[in-house]
């Protein structure tokens, strides 16, 4: 006899599934993503710089926030006088912007008085710094996009109030070329965006587009008609390479970046909490042509810290093809706006552990060194400083640097004889530059190695920090879900297959008796109860035809609906695939977007939620029919084995459900309210709560109608729970005996 709440179930997800599969495929989709159909437009812009060494700032994840106000003041306070004293020849920032959440960080929109406080706060930097407003670069960050329906809606406010955009910058696409006297430096910055904006959380990747793609490879080559020592391509955007989706045909950038010589990519998104050391070199392919120069290393990525918590800066420099970086934290205790600390940046010779990109065992070395000085005071003495770690860290050289110019570049060199620095270990001899200004103040840049012939030195990153920085996530989003899925395929269906030919053959009974009627043994034990586990699981029909729907809706059909970009748009649906939602440019459907952004909301769901609700409905069976396997030892115990074995027999020929007759019913009560099943009760109501606070979570983000109306969500797991409890309840078997 069936549970009525079992039956009412599985009816409900048959004719849910059937009607909302009939009224999916009705509806046209289209798997694009929106805008033209021509190319996409470059903004290209040019500026000179003196000489061949330039460097310029970069800041990332600014998240100015009405509720945090000193977010933007100290743009003013901190920032300006750090570009007062550093003349940057750009100033690249480098996403998320705005913070663009309620104050209790619970949902996520525009607010239009973040994007005056950001407007403000560049117009003062202007002023105070001395930069000119041409020379700043801003592109977009997820949360700059958060509800954002389509790019020119009333609110996509960096179309209004970022500098990019009031200088006329309104491609996905911008390229800055700097020109020196030999050399030219390429920055081309790349907004990959959602192109319509999803509402956070299922708003975390950058999403290339096959257009975007080539037009930044057509830029690329674009500047291959001059010698390609002469020039130096950088790129930079918002979004980690280990949070960038492939394109609609599965390319991806890596390829691209190596293909075209890119010398490194730096971007922002992972602020500092996981590492403020977030580099990786990406390696590319050997060139077989013996008359190409052969490179050892591919593009590096250097990932900055945000300024957010952390008040990080970036200086990067290029000095003859070779770039290098140095991050500061600027000190929030000053107030005094022309406070900025004397800060070392060695552009020449490069940083081995983080820096080095090409072998030069076969070229000639450069016998100088040369390094940047930014200070509000004169400076009166640079030194650098050779040390030896394989003896004891000894200083073996010293080389006085001179200032080149003592108008526009603070920068000052020395020579040395590089060959007497080969060695086989890219960490032996370090560099440090000191510097003394005319208080007699000292100012030491840190210690580090380098290698003449440039090796590469190993660098031990921490596991958190590889696994944000180096694993891919989109293809480990794929990995957790897929294989998730399918252990609950064979969870589902390998016990009811083996328990449908047992039970047919006649031999599920004579199977069960005879193990437990048998002395265990250890393995075989272990066997049996795993294998009498599963099959008592799936052996309540309606329960486990229920539980198969479930999971082809989870596949196949809505997760839930919900305001996906603005409250004052149309509700859109969210499958497994992605966010379904109407073209802002007409009436066709778009498909999966967001995809894999919403892994921050099926895998919980899915490993937290599902997953453990599945093993629990089981669970509950198998502790219920493991009362009456108790009961046929007792009996044996106190009648003899053939009266227990009848009596087994009469037990394990009949589902579960039907399991209640000859039992005495305070038995049944006393086992029921013993510690397995309390402890699997207990285990339910976790999982309610986890499920709880996940569907809290997504009203407050989506809506809290819609998502409360969403049946496979919100609806579906405490209803399997409930009725599992009901099912192997005693009060139900009671019912059943009388």
């Amino acid at each position: 006899m069936a549970s009525p709440i079992s039956s009412a179930i599985f009816f409900f997800f048959s004719f849910s599934f059937a009607f909302a599969l009939s009224w999916s495929s009705s509806i046209e989709v289209e798997s694009k993503v929106v805008g033209g159909e021509g190319a996409e437009p470059v903004a290209r812009e040019s500026f000179p710089i003196d000489g061949d060494v330039a460097w310029l700032v970069q800041v990332s994840d600014l998240h100015l926030s009405s509720y945090h106000p000193d977010r933007a003041d100290d743009l003013v306070r901190l920032l300006a006088p750090a570009l007062r004293a550093i003349r940057p020849s750009l100033l690249l920032i480098t996403g998320d912007i705005t913070d663009a959440k309620n104050k209790r960080r619970t949902s996520t929109r525009q607010d239009i008085s973040e994007w005056i406080q950001y407007s403000n706060s560049v117009e003062a930097i202007v002023k105070y710094s001395g930069i000119d407003k041409r020379r700043i670069f801003d592109i977009r960050g997820n949360h700059d996009k958060y509800g954002v329906p389509y790019v020119g809606h009333e609110l996509d406010f960096f179309s209004t109030y970022s500098v990019s955009s009031q200088l006329g910058r309104l491609s996905t696409v911008q390229s800055i070329s700097l020109v020196g006297d030999d050399r030219k430096y390429i920055f081309i910055g790349i907004d990959d965006t959602l192109s319509i904006g999803i509402r956070g959380p299922s708003n975390l990747f950058g999403h290339p587009t096959e257009k975007r793609m080539a037009v930044v490879e057509s830029e690329l080559q674009y500047w291959d008609i001059y010698p390609s020592d002469s020039v130096t391509k950088i790129l930079f955007g918002h979004f980690p390479m280990s949070f960038t989706a492939s394109s609609e045909k599965g390319q991806r950038y890596e390829s691209l970046f190596a293909r075209q010589s890119v010398s490194s990519y730096i971007c922002g998104h992972l602020h500092g909490n996981f590492s403020r050391q977030l580099w990786r070199l990406h390696p590319s392919k050997l060139s077989s042509d013996v008359l190409v120069p052969r490179k050892a290393k591919g593009f590096w990525e250097w990932e900055l810290g945000d300024w957010k918590e952390s008040r990080l800066i970036r200086i990067l420099s290029v000095d003859g093809g070779v770039v290098s970086f140095h991050d500061i934290e600027l000190l929030r205790k000053h107030d005094v706006l022309d406070d900025f600390q004397t800060t070392v940046v060695i552009t020449y010779p490069a940083d081995s552990r983080n820096m080095n990109n090409m072998e030069q065992n076969n070229q000639s070395f450069r016998n100088d060194i040369n390094a940047l000085v930014f200070s509000t005071q004169q400076i009166i003495n640079v030194t650098a400083k050779v040390f030896d770690s394989f003896r004891d860290y000894k200083i073996v050289e010293e080389v006085p640097l001179q200032l080149i110019s003592a108008v526009d570049k603070p920068l000052f060199h020395g020579k040395w004889n590089a060959e007497s620095y080969r060695s086989a270990s890219p960490t032996r001899y370090l560099l440090q530059v000191s510097v003394v200004d005319f208080q007699g103040k000292e100012t030491k840049s840190d210690l580090r190695p380098f290698s003449v012939e440039g090796k590469l030195a190993h660098y031990a990153s921490t596991w958190l920090a590889y696994l944000v920085f180096q694993v891919e996530w989109q293809s480990l989003y794929m990995v957790l879900l897929w294989s998730n899925f399918s252990f609950l395929v064979v969870f589902l269906c390998l016990p009811k297959v083996l328990s449908y030919h047992m039970e047919r053959n006649a031999s599920y009974q004579k199977w069960v008796m005879s193990h437990v009627s048998s002395s265990p043994i250890k393995r075989r034990q272990s066997l049996f109860v795993l294998s009498w586990f599963l099959m008592e699981g799936s052996r309540n029909r309606i329960l486990w035809f229920s539980m198969v729907m479930y999971l082809l809706c989870l596949h196949k059909l809505p997760w839930f609906w919900g305001y996906a970009t603005s409250k004052n748009e149309n509700i859109a649906a969210m499958y497994l695939s992605g966010w379904r939602v109407q073209s802002p440019y007409g009436p066709a459907i778009l498909d999966k977007l967001g995809n894999p952004d919403m892994m921050v909301i099926t895998l919980p769901f899915m490993y937290l939620v599902v997953t453990p609700m599945f093993i629990l409905i089981y669970s509950l069976f198998a502790e219920r029919s493991s009362f009456y396997l108790h009961f046929h030892r007792k009996l044996r115990h106190q009648n003899g084995p053939v009266a227990s074995n009848f009596a087994l027999e009469q037990v394990t020929k009949f589902v579960p459900s039907n399991l209640t007759r000859g039992i005495s019913t305070s038995s049944a009560c006393k086992f029921c309210q013993g510690w397995i099943r309390g402890s699997l009760l207990l285990g339910c109501s976790i999982i309610t709560l986890v499920h709880f606070k996940i569907c809290f979570s997504l009203m407050l983000a989506y809506g809290v109608g819609p998502v409360s109306l969403s049946p496979a969500l919100s609806w579906a797991p405490p209803l399997f729970l409930v009725a599992t409890i009901y099912s192997t309840s005693a009060a139900n078997m009671n019912t059943e005996q009388r």
